[in-house]
């Protein structure tokens, strides 16, 4: 399965950077050489870190809690759109609104509003408007869902986030690390890795290499929730089978402590709790 997987990465062109002249000297840990003025990415880095965001994912899944995944440019929207729907995950690939994580509850808001438009087009399609309201509605609904239809499920913040191209995405990266929330990131030879708590270094303007990424991490979603849910059962059965509870007072009382629950970002550094605005 390794094999396989370094096989398709190198086949989408992942370990092409960008020309040497622009390169980002914090990146000259994960660059194997130079060929023709274009870097080389090392692929043993590539690899790394992605099993490190692998790893992260399926333990923060696990754990009760979801992934946004970021990407506005051309080539990541449509590889995003159609892998992360199916594990029924959160993404953004048209703007990232200031404050989509920071000033969370009026993003909310305005979803309740969208939810309020569909409504009333579901119930009358705006017939009880005049012409000139339907269309600032309609154009309010299709403004909104644009821009917030990929996290109008998203009901509390993420437990990570994950990143195609951190240049483009510092914004959303900066957010995600003013609340301590961890960033997986697909970096070219041009990003900065020190925006990344766990960085795959990678080609992030190839469609081919973003879809190699996103699928290991959407399988890694997958698994999570695998995991979520047998978690769950257990917990259920548990809770069934006819042992007497103790009292709050007996628990603390107990003899043996409970053993600490394992940390679940175990696979990257903590985020820092502030950073510039």
């Amino acid at each position: 399965m390794a094999n396989t997987l370094v096989q398709d990465l190198i086949e989408s062109g992942i370990h092409f950077g960008q020309r040497s002249s622009g390169w980002n000297p914090k990146m000259g840990p994960f660059i194997y050489g130079k060929r023709n003025g274009i870097h080389i990415i090392d692929i043993k880095e590539t690899v790394k870190g992605l099993l490190l965001a692998r790893k992260l994912i399926q333990n923060v899944v696990a754990g009760g809690k979801d992934v946004c995944f970021v990407g506005t440019k051309r080539q990541a929207k449509e590889v995003i759109v159609q892998r992360v729907a199916d594990v029924e995950m959160h993404y953004v690939t048209e703007r990232w609104l200031g404050g989509t994580l920071t000033n969370f509850r009026t993003i909310r808001s305005r979803l309740s509003r969208l939810e309020e438009l569909e409504a009333i087009q579901e119930a009358d399609n705006f017939e009880s408007y005049s012409k000139k309201m339907e269309s600032q509605l309609r154009r309010e609904m299709k403004k909104i869902a644009r821009n917030l239809g990929g996290v109008r499920k998203m009901s509390k913040l993420p437990g990570v986030i994950v990143a195609i191209d951190v240049k483009r995405e510092t914004t959303a990266l900066r957010e995600a690390r003013k609340l301590g929330i961890p960033t997986i990131c697909l970096i070219d030879t041009d990003g900065d890795p020190d925006m990344a708590d766990i960085a795959i270094p990678g080609n992030d303007d190839s469609m081919r290499s973003i879809d190699v990424i996103v699928r290991e991490l959407c399988k890694a979603i997958a698994d999570g929730k695998q995991n979520r849910t047998v978690s769950t059962k257990d917990k259920e059965e548990g809770s069934s089978d006819g042992a007497q509870k103790r009292s709050r007072r007996a628990q603390y009382s107990a003899t043996e402590a409970p053993a600490a629950p394992a940390a679940v970002n175990d696979a990257a550094p903590a985020a820092p709790a502030s950073a510039e605005s």
